[in-house]
């Protein structure tokens, strides 16, 4: 007994707590199809990254809601708009947000990578829960009080550290329960962070006109009911997350044979594997794909309308500076569509490209990539030289695919390179690539359009050079991919230091090598279909909003 009375196991310090990695070892009849709903319910909150243009208009006019001429100070510095309480933002201030999120998603999923393996999933999970939700009730008090620091603060610093924490918590817990899909399961998951803007932004814009009065614009409140829904979905899933015991491998799977010298049979620490000529190769992988994607997506509603003006409302050979306002707004409306339409193969590249590199390997996937995207950036100019909208417009649906296929295939890749064991910490590391990317490919194709645009140039023109430079980007990628070879032998830990650190993490759950013990199994139970339902119906509502504004293109 203890001086209080109680019972000194009531006391017992070694218990690990709720949040610890120890208590998410799965147990005996834990059904592993239940942990991608999980790492969805994460993935499609901090998608919204991509969606968060539909609040900069309205922010615009934050100040002038209702009035004839918005509360403009031309002259304004930045350090004065972040503090200004009398003019109203502009939208080039706001975006800034994007890039300081985009930029901390790879500072942070750097950074916690390790920490990350050592602490879990799900606390992992709950840290970028409080750190997204939190960013936009940060956001709404900036938009609230029209104190533009906050917002930059809270939406793009905070919410930024959980976008990465976010993005990578589920990587390495979803290929160690898939060692037999690793595309796939990673797929799953990452096709949720290419789906959150199809979902976040019509909701956004629902929510922005409920609330909108003629004295209000209607954002923070959109921001803080949408704060306030993503932590109850963010936490959910956090809370669903289970890793499982060392040593545990699906029921009958046989691990790959030796011969697919792709595929490696060990482990690389954490501290080895950056020093590798391997990561770096596949650092540029990544930042040359991202960047000729990305590139594109900044432009793809000007690209349209500026490449086939008239043509896209039946009025061929006329220039889009030709045509009056209202043939402007068609104009508009149909490149609405067509982002809209790039957006979703974006989303569905993710898990099929991811799924099919399970059957042709990585690095063939990642030469498809840059292969087939090289001659279709090319020929680009080509097509729209027919006129011919469906054509080009199937050609950037087809290099968006192969866009979000390299988001989602990366994770495999490097458990296949550098086993599983870290894999979570160095793709946090490795999607620096992605901060690096998210600065230079936009950054280059604006630069050649407005250099074009200020020698005079229009119409398809404006465009020719940009693409080749794109198709020179995955160009130098197909070399570097070509280059990716297996590890030596001297990179990989020994065995004793494996069981030393899979005993730790796991002292409360361990199996046999080869052994299952139950655990894994089952698939369409009533649990996995209320969870993958909770998930679903929210993708097949933005898929269904986004089909619907696609169909424009094609009347």
């Amino acid at each position: 007994m203890s001086l209080s009375g109680a019972p000194a196991a009531q006391f017992d310090e070694s218990r690990p707590g709720f949040l610890s990695r120890e208590r998410t070892v799965a147990k005996p009849g834990f059904n592993r199809w239940l942990v991608p709903p999980a790492a969805l319910a994460i993935h499609l909150c901090i998608g919204m990254a991509y969606g968060l243009s539909v609040f900069w208009l309205p922010l615009s006019r934050a100040l002038s809601v209702g009035a004839a001429a918005p509360a403009a100070c031309p002259d304004m510095s930045v350090l004065t708009a972040l503090v200004t309480t009398s003019c109203d933002w502009r939208v080039s201030d706001l975006v800034i947000v994007f890039s300081i999120g985009i930029v901390m998603l790879g500072i942070s999923a750097a950074l916690f990578g390790g920490w990350l393996e050592r602490a879990g999933p799900r606390k992992a999970g709950l840290a970028a829960a409080l750190c997204w939700s939190g960013g936009f009730l940060i956001g709404a008090l900036g938009v609230y009080l029209h104190q533009l620091w906050l917002i930059w603060l809270g939406m793009g610093l905070i919410g930024g550290i959980g976008l990465g924490l976010g993005y990578i918590s589920p990587v390495s817990t979803l290929i160690k329960w898939f060692p037999d899909r690793r595309g796939m399961a990673t797929g799953m998951a990452i096709m949720g962070f290419g789906g959150g803007a199809m979902i976040g932004s019509p909701l956004a814009d629902t929510l922005i006109k409920t609330f909108r009065t003629p004295d209000t614009a209607g954002v923070w409140q959109a921001l803080a009911v949408m704060g306030i829904g993503y932590f109850a979905f963010m936490v959910s899933g956090a809370l669903g997350y289970r890793v499982p015991p060392a040593g545990w491998q699906p029921e009958g799977w046989t691990p790959p044979a030796a011969k697919n010298t792709m595929i490696a049979s060990g482990h690389v620490h954490l501290d080895q594997a950056h020093k590798t000529p391997q990561f770096w190769l596949l650092w540029l992988v990544l930042c040359l794909n991202v960047s000729a994607g990305i590139g594109v997506l900044a432009l793809a509603s000007p690209m349209l309308q500026e490449i086939f003006g008239g043509g896209l409302i039946g009025r061929s050979g006329i220039a889009l500076a030709q045509l009056d306002a209202a043939e402007k707004g068609q104009v508009a409306a149909i490149a609405a569509g067509f982002v809209g339409l790039l957006s979703l193969f974006n989303i569905l590249g993710r898990f099929f490209w991811a799924s099919m590199s399970d059957r042709i390997g990585r690095k063939t996937t990642y030469a498809i990539f840059f292969g087939v995207g090289l001659v279709l950036y090319a020929a680009a100019p080509w097509a729209a030289g027919l006129g011919s909208t469906a054509l080009f417009v199937g050609m950037f649906c087809i290099i968006l695919s192969m866009y979000g296929g390299g988001f989602a295939t990366i994770p495999a890749y490097l458990a296949d390179v550098f086993g599983t064991q870290f894999v979570g910490a160095i793709h946090g590391r490795l999607l620096t690539a992605w901060s690096t990317a998210g600065v230079v490919g936009p950054l280059v194709v604006t630069a050649i359009r407005q250099h074009q645009v200020d020698a005079g140039v229009q119409g398809l023109d404006l465009y020719s050079r940009t693409m080749l430079v794109l198709a020179a980007f995955l160009a130098a990628g197909f070399l570097c991919n070509l280059l990716v070879r297996p590890l030596a032998g001297h990179w990989f830990m020994d065995e004793a230091q494996v069981k030393g650190l899979e005993s730790k993490p796991a002292s409360v759950g361990t199996v046999p090598r080869g052994a299952s013990q139950g655990i894994g199994r089952g698939g369409v139970t009533p649990a996995a279909l209320l969870a993958w339902a909770v998930v679903g119906l929210p993708i097949l509502w933005g898929i269904w909003i986004t089909l619907a504004k696609a169909l424009i293109l094609f009347r």
